[in-house]
């Protein structure tokens, strides 16, 4: 009988504590998603577009990974308590039994004790002191059966929500593709020879060697307003939402040792500008695949490689914040959830490769962004 109370006792905080918790994760990411599903609205006829269209697509990333884990977080919370319970059969049914007979009409013998008047006194009294207590914890049983069933209502409506933030964020991206198609604003520092690009990515063999000979590339160059990161490095974002998978002179498991770092993202991640800059080059290069180089000021240079889709064209000025590219990859899908997935970073299955040069020096990321911080 002890043993059936100290089983609701543990219960039942644990029920309370994973169905608070997660709930309101699940509901965070859900006000997350609306308020995402406003700005794509109000982008539609944002005088921007470009811009609003690029907060509208961080903002459903931030929303659909809180929702994710959100999900994940209740699925957990839903199995747990499931399991608990269902490693307790016995002991739950046996607490049944003893309410069920406590709750029939009491025929005299059932009052009697073999120890005679004195133990049948002594077995009320005991009763007498159980009795508010198993009720108290069969209705803590009732309780947790309600979560287990909350639970389970919760992560349907959760990968509901996911999958029509899914279905939007695909739609925001489409009309980005076409914003940035159609933009002609966007100033020019110089006009890139397509010539000389072909002759200089021919010659190359080392990003050492292409970096010192992009000034050959540009004709006619303005010379624009200088940009000056000082008080600013080490303080810039990172140019996706990510997590840092390996850091600068880290050698891979091919035993490629890269000066600059690895962020893991998930597929079709939009890339945007970490400051003002002039765009240098876009275009695949030696094995890094499709490259962008920005130049935030005179003599550094940003190198990214491991964008699907790059925006923009070498010579143009952007400002910061401005989108440059989306992530490879397939588009996610609601069906592809695990309870166990997002915390170890396996839904983000791509990768952008940054670089700082210096006066053509290798720096190290971590140095000029905020790496500490998950995306």
């Amino acid at each position: 009988m002890m043993r059936l109370l100290a089983l609701c006792l543990v219960i039942w905080p644990f029920a309370v504590h994973a169905r608070t918790e997660a709930a309101e994760q699940a509901q965070l990411a859900a006000a997350q998603l609306d308020t995402a599903s406003a700005l794509l609205e109000s982008a539609q006829g944002a005088r921007d577009r470009v811009r609003a269209l690029t907060e509208t697509i961080q903002a459903f990333e931030t929303g659909l990974g809180a929702m994710r884990e959100g999900l994940r977080q209740v699925a957990i919370s839903e199995a747990q308590l499931t399991k608990k319970l269902q490693a307790r059969d016995g002991e739950v049914a046996q607490l049944l039994g003893v309410l069920q007979s406590m709750g029939g009409a009491p025929s005299p013998t059932v009052l009697l004790h073999p120890d005679g008047p004195t133990g049948t006194a002594r077995a009320g009294m005991l009763l007498g002191e159980l009795t508010p207590a198993l009720n108290a914890q069969a209705d803590a049983l009732r309780r947790d059966l309600e979560n287990v069933q909350t639970l389970r209502a919760l992560q349907t409506d959760a990968a509901r929500r996911l999958q029509e933030g899914l279905t939007e964020i695909q739609k925001a991206r489409t009309e980005l593709n076409q914003a940035m198609a159609n933009r002609t604003d966007l100033p020019k520092r110089f006009t890139e020879d397509p010539v000389r690009t072909a002759i200089l990515i021919a010659s190359t063999e080392t990003l050492s060697g292409f970096a010192s000979g992009l000034s050959e590339i540009a004709a006619d160059e303005i010379e624009p307003a200088p940009v000056n990161l000082d008080g600013r490095i080490g303080d810039l974002s990172l140019p996706v939402q990510g997590l840092i998978l390996r850091q600068a002179n880290e050698t891979d498991a091919a035993g490629v040792t890269r000066p600059g770092i690895i962020v893991a993202t998930r597929p079709r991640a939009i890339a945007t500008s970490p400051t003002a800059a002039t765009i240098r080059y876009t275009g695949p290069l030696l094995d890094l695949g499709k490259v962008i180089i920005l130049e935030p000021q005179a003599g550094t240079l940003f190198i990214l490689a491991g964008l699907e889709v790059v925006y923009g064209q070498a010579g143009q000025v952007i400002a910061s914040g401005t989108p440059i590219g989306l992530m490879a990859g397939v588009a996610e899908n609601g069906g592809a959830l695990s309870p166990n997935g997002d915390g170890t970073g396996t839904d983000r299955s791509e990768t952008l490769y940054i670089e700082v040069r210096q006066d053509n020096i290798p720096q190290d990321p971590g140095d000029w962004f905020r790496t500490d911080k998950d995306g």
